[in-house]
């Protein structure tokens, strides 16, 4: 799609029917040019807005890796430590013979899970490409992990003993599985610092950057500018209402999801890439160290991790948190680039090379991994705006 200008790009997707609205951002230093289309949901209830709150999914997770840094500069985390000195209920974990075996078929793990194993998505917990191993099933209907639904999952603790009692899919490093392991970070963070998470995000990583509007929950008062959340109706219909404003983010979870739980706008979520861009600078101060954010922006996986990884990653890499870009393929595949995409329709990324954070939030959900084409038109936008 060729367009002018971002507004245009958007429009069009709003116009064919496929989007309620959308709020995009591109920015390179000072140049920030951002719109806002269509409405807050498919009735036209409100127009669309910049400060416009919208469920951020999984744009959560290099959220969640920032916070498990920030421990491991401070000294209560350690890179490689076992996670067991903060979780005991997975100090003896069992791993499923072979990924298809059922889930009584296990062995004994043949190390300890560590904290780099969770941040590299590489201890043996969460989805592989094929979700029909009797393992997995465990992590949907037990651990209730999948799209987000904030009011069905149970609190750390509990969610903990639960995760306890299923096996990994592989021994820990053998191999990249989706999501769970940012879970885990959360509870993990939140024993470490002696804080709820939701408590010590808030305090150590919002109000130093700004994200004003950035939480697991949002209040009455500010539910005039939260969007609905869709997914695609069916044979291609109308849209299909999945949460409304007074729905599971309009009360604060039991389990405040370190994997996809956020709500958040396009400027708090630009001034947390601005951070990353920095080195972990932010205008006052400094969240991180530049060494913190270049493992987290950096690829930690192998080649074959990544091949079998390839219905999540499209053969990129993976950092802590986020994928990372490691060949130059299509117009908007920069080496380097680090963020990740979002199943409520969101995405964010920052290009080093390029100085450049963008950041798209719409309110329709994902079909799958594969990003929309909404998300490949803006990317290539962005890749090519002078």
């Amino acid at each position: 799609m060729s367009v002018s200008d971002l507004r245009s790009l958007l429009e069009a997707h709003v116009a064919d029917g496929s989007l309620p609205g959308a709020v995009g951002l591109v920015a390179r230093g000072e140049d920030v040019e951002c719109a806002a289309v269509g409405s807050l949901d498919t009735s036209g209830t409100a127009p669309m807005a910049r400060d416009s709150l919208f469920r951020i999914a999984s744009i959560t997770k290099p959220v969640t890796a920032a916070a498990t840094m920030m421990l491991i500069e401070e000294g209560p985390l350690g890179l490689d430590a076992p996670v067991a000195r903060w979780l005991p209920e997975l100090a003896a974990p069992m791993v499923v013979r072979t990924p298809s075996s059922p889930v009584d078929d296990v062995v004994p793990a043949d190390r300890p899970v560590t904290v780099a194993d969770l941040l590299t998505f590489r201890a043996g917990y969460g989805f592989p490409a094929d979700f029909s191993l009797p393992a997995v099933a465990p992590l949907f209907s037990e651990l209730k992990q999948g799209p987000p639904h904030p009011g069905q999952v149970a609190a750390p603790d509990e969610w903990t003993a639960i995760l306890a009692r299923i096996p990994l899919l592989h021994q820990p490093g053998e191999a990249w599985l989706y999501h769970t392991c940012s879970d885990i970070l959360g509870v993990l963070v939140a024993r470490a610092s002696g804080q709820p998470f939701d408590e010590f995000l808030a305090e150590r990583v919002f109000a130093p950057l700004g994200m004003r509007d950035t939480a697991f929950a949002v209040p009455r008062e500010q539910r005039h500018r939260f969007t609905s959340s869709y997914r695609a109706g069916p044979d291609g219909g109308a849209p299909e209402l999945v949460d409304a404003p007074d729905g599971q983010w309009s009360s604060p979870p039991a389990f405040p999801s370190g994997g996809g739980g956020l709500v958040s706008t396009v400027d708090d979520v630009h001034a947390f890439g601005r951070m990353l861009l920095a080195e972990g600078a932010y205008e006052g101060g400094r969240l991180l160290r530049p060494e913190s954010v270049r493992q987290m922006t950096t690829d930690h996986l192998t080649a074959r991790q990544r091949e079998e990884a390839t219905l999540f990653l499209e053969g990129q890499g993976w950092g802590f948190g986020g994928s990372v870009d490691v060949t130059h393929r299509d117009p908007w595949n920069v080496p380097g680039r680090y963020g990740w995409i979002g199943g409520t329709g969101t995405a964010a990324h920052v290009v080093p090379a390029t100085g450049t954070v963008t950041v798209l939030l719409t309110q329709r959900e994902l079909t799958g991994p594969t990003p929309p084409q909404v998300m490949r038109d803006f990317w290539t936008y962005a890749a090519t705006r002078r």
